[in-house]
């Protein structure tokens, strides 16, 4: 640790420390030549001693030195002083974003959008000249006390990384890529990932990831999921959730790809909350994951009909595929069958977007072609009919398939034919000889009755159909499944809701599955979105009323914090949104709270050989009280002057602190008599038996004035002597013990000495 006044590179004079760390101390220091104030990060000697990462951290700090943004802490010098390595950057006034967010507790969406903003564009920055930050967190982020980002600590996580990850104070496993957990290759995505981490904690107050070793959390980064932060707090907004959950996934390539689109993004967010901005990412060229082309899958699906070898010559015996080599290997089994509901999947398979929660519109049905082949609509959302493919089946299923078809056609034909039959009287089905036309006539009248009724009931039991679910798809594709599935009686209704999205259904007046004619009346009850509020007017109330008056109101109130003059302590300065301005239920809004009047620090100025008056006007003009002033001889400081101040010059200290002087009376023309009393005394048995000389002296402005001095043996020395014409009556009291051999053994005595001063 370095002393206050150190003077490094005969340049730079160290005032006090800042911070400390793993790997440094950070000072504030003075430029003497440039006149100005900078913060001077210092290695600890356990990395100074290894050549090997000096090299590393001097590269790597030099390299950042060519960033020039307004959201990166400037690099200004890397030096060496007497085996000291240093960087001196630029001085910003304020705190790390950890201690920001332990301090007001998580940020608003505003705050912390308009943060993530300013850090994603200083990594865009660095990334631009291809310098990676690799220890993105809260404490190398620094919050000015105008609200400025400033990101700093680039290009030493390289060279930290590069010699170990288990030294202590490198890196921080809270906010660490996967990739980095594994040791392996990290790039601009590594930094964009550990932003997404820093992003969660800033709206949740907390990590994702806890564990009680670094490895356990490291672990999580790579296997685990982390909770979605609207499980925490529901004022999140989805759309800012959606980013921090892209900027944070496992796989590099699912993440944004660079800072730009991130900040693209935010900003969209930061202009309209309610956006819904994320697609599923594609596949990047290189990636682990495999991405099947056109050409992949076309050959998958040609393959998966096959049942021989691919000459064709063998089709049916068996199961054909390639070996390590890309040669065709025989079926180890005639029975062997392709594993077609694999290929299926492979065929029908979605890209999964997990940022994506869209509502999900249904598939739908499955159409099957004349030849009893079944289709599927290649896009639902268009109503014009579209090509598709065939699917080849099984020749027996082929069939048996074509058997059933034409068995079931005359069976129809056969029925119909009985009931025209019946109904044109070409039958006399329960005739009886003997009866009379009236009786025959009602016969015939029966039978036509039963045989409308068989022909309602067939109809009826044709137009049943089972109830679709639509709950959660847009009111556009509910319209189109249900008149897929026949069901052209339904009518939309609107209602407020503040949980499901505008035009997506909210309900249904009939439960799915539930089998029912189609002409029934369906009521499909759909989302009118929030119903808009006007925000009621909380200024001057308690923070908890404030908070329950717009709860109560429906929407989703947080807390923020803030110095104002005029508002008392704990109570409602403002909210966001305004006032009588108009919030959709269900959303967020900040209320501001007081924190009373601020604390403002000041630096004392240095008042040394300043006047009484002048001093004074001095303390006032910077807001400090003056305190006591005394007054007392010194020759060395003119009368009137001031001799010292209670408060160091240059210290930083709150308004209003008190502060006392002394000014000089100039040089006492009296002389005075300094006498001492006391004893001085040993323990130590060789020193009793020896004889040794004991000397005491009075120390003031003037030097040393011997008062006692004696060459005896003894344990205790009574002293009582005195030093006259002595210009001052403020000294101090010393004294030395020389054995016979000359040695000085002042430190095996103990003094009890008084010294007293009389007006000569």
């Amino acid at each position: 640790m370095l002393k206050p006044g150190t003077i490094l590179d005969d340049r730079y004079e160290i005032i006090d420390v800042v911070g400390t760390g793993g790997m440094s101390t950070v000072y504030r220091a003075k430029d003497e030549r440039l006149r100005r104030f900078v913060a001077i990060k210092v290695l600890k000697s356990d990395y100074s001693s290894d050549q090997n990462f000096v090299s590393k951290f001097r590269a790597e700090a030099q390299s950042s030195a060519g960033l020039t943004h307004p959201n990166i802490v400037s690099v200004y010098d890397v030096c060496e002083d007497d085996g000291r390595y240093f960087i001196v950057m630029e001085l910003v006034e304020g705190i790390t974003l950890k201690e920001y967010i332990n301090l007001n507790g998580r940020l608003s969406m505003a705050q912390a959008i308009d943060f993530s903003i300013q850090i994603a564009s200083g990594l865009e920055a660095a990334h631009d000249h291809h310098v990676i930050h690799r220890d993105i967190k809260p404490q190398n982020i620094i919050v000015s006390k105008s609200g400025n980002i400033k990101v700093t600590d680039f290009g030493i996580a390289k060279a930290a990384t590069s010699t170990t990850m288990s030294t202590t104070g490198i890196g921080s496993v809270h906010y660490i890529s996967p990739e980095q957990a594994r040791g392996g290759y990290s790039d601009e995505r590594s930094d964009i990932y550990s932003l997404g981490i820093t992003m969660y904690e800033m709206v949740t107050g907390r990590v994702p990831f806890e564990g009680d070793t670094n490895v356990a959390i490291a672990l999580m980064h790579i296997q685990n999921d982390m909770i979605p932060p609207r499980q925490l707090y529901a004022d999140i907004y989805p759309s800012f959730e959606k980013i921090i959950m892209k900027a944070s996934q496992k796989k590099p390539e699912r993440r944004y790809l660079t800072a730009a689109a991130l900040i693209a993004d935010l900003n969209r967010v930061r202009d309209n909350p309610n956006i819904d901005i994320i697609v599923a990412p594609s596949t990047v060229t290189g990636a682990p994951t495999h991405q099947f082309t056109p050409e992949d899958m076309a050959k998958i699906k040609n393959g998966s009909s096959r049942r021989g070898y691919e000459d064709g010559t063998n089709q049916g015996a068996g199961h054909y595929a390639g070996n390590a080599n890309g040669q065709a290997r025989k079926p180890e089994s005639s029975e062997v069958r392709p594993d077609r509901s694999r290929i299926e999947a492979l065929l029908n398979q979605q890209d999964e977007d997990y940022y994506d929660d869209e509502p999900q519109v249904q598939a739908p049905p499955r159409k099957t072609s004349k030849n009893g082949v079944k289709k599927v609509e290649d896009d639902y959302d268009d109503v014009d009919d579209r090509d598709t493919d065939e699917e080849d089946v099984d020749p027996k299923l082929e069939k048996a398939v074509m058997i059933g078809g034409i068995a079931a056609a005359v069976i129809v034909a056969i029925i119909v034919f009985v009931l025209i039959g019946n109904m044109m009287g070409w039958f006399d089905f329960g005739s009886r000889g003997g009866d009379d036309e009236k009786t025959t006539e009602g016969a015939s009248v029966t039978t036509t009755a039963e045989a409308e009724t068989e022909t309602e009931t067939t109809t009826e039991a044709v137009a049943s159909v089972s109830m679709i679910d639509v709950v959660g798809l847009s009111e556009k594709a509910a319209e189109k499944d249900l008149k897929e599935a026949g069901l052209n009686n339904f009518e939309f209704i609107e209602e407020y809701s503040v949980d499901v999205k505008q035009s997506y259904v909210i309900s249904q007046n009939v439960e799915p599955k539930t089998d029912i004619p189609k002409d029934t009346k369906i009521i499909i009850t759909v989302s009118a979105g929030a119903e808009e509020l006007t925000v009621a007017d909380v200024r001057g109330m308690d923070e908890d009323t404030a908070y329950n008056t717009l709860e109560q109101q429906g929407f989703k109130p947080t807390r923020s914090y803030k110095f104002d003059e005029e508002i008392e302590n704990g109570h409602a300065i403002k909210t966001d949104p305004a006032a009588e301005s108009k919030l959709k239920a269900g959303e967020a809004i900040t209320i501001y709270i007081s924190q009373g009047q601020e604390e403002k620090t000041v630096g004392v100025p240095d008042l040394s050989g300043l006047t009484e008056a002048v001093a004074r006007g001095s303390l006032e003009a910077n807001s400090l009280v003056v305190g006591n002033v005394t007054y007392e001889f010194d020759s060395n400081v003119p009368e009137g002057q001031v001799i010292r101040q209670s408060v160091a010059a240059n210290t930083e200290v709150k308004e209003g602190t008190v502060v006392d002087i002394v000014i000089s009376n100039g040089p006492e023309s009296k002389t005075y008599k300094g006498t001492v009393t006391g004893t001085i005394s040993t323990a130590d048995e060789t020193l009793i038996s020896t004889n040794v000389t004991v000397s005491v002296y009075v120390n003031d402005n003037d030097g040393y004035h011997q008062v006692y001095t004696v060459t005896q043996m003894g344990s205790t020395f009574e002293v009582n002597g005195a030093a006259e014409g002595l210009q001052y009556n403020n000294g101090t009291v010393s004294f030395t013990v020389v054995d016979a051999e000359g040695n000085d053994v002042s430190n095996m005595y103990s003094k009890s000495l008084t010294l007293s001063y009389e007006s000569e």
